[in-house]
């Protein structure tokens, strides 16, 4: 294996030295261009990536409407506890929210649609 890899080596420095004035000209084609193009993102960052995320999080969070909870049905197939949970009283999951998530006998809060 070590050969195949030396020989590997001394191919990719061949070609790179043959194609050593190919390299330096595109070095060169950057110029003076590349000193101003951090102004230029940040700019774009600030006015146009900004404002999208802004507005993204209003959509989301302000003006969403939340569809109301479905009502509870004491089904005998869901919300079996075999076990209790490790943490807590035991019948709370691990990210438990009392508006969304019903315990085996009914949910925790009313609904407040």
């Amino acid at each position: 294996i070590y050969w195949k890899m030396a020989g590997l080596m001394r191919n990719c420095t061949r070609i790179l030295s043959k194609n050593q004035p190919l390299v330096s000209s595109v070095r060169q084609m950057s110029g003076d261009h590349a000193h101003g193009d951090f102004r230029v993102w940040k700019k774009a960052f600030y006015f146009a990536a900004v404002p999208i995320i802004i507005l993204g999080h209003v959509n989301a969070f302000g003006l969403a409407e939340h569809a109301p909870r479905p009502e509870f049905r004491p089904y005998e197939y869901m919300r079996i506890r075999t076990k209790a949970f490790p943490w807590g009283d035991g019948t709370h999951s691990l990210f438990h929210n009392p508006h969304v998530n019903a315990l085996p006998d009914g949910y925790e809060t009313e609904d407040e649609h």
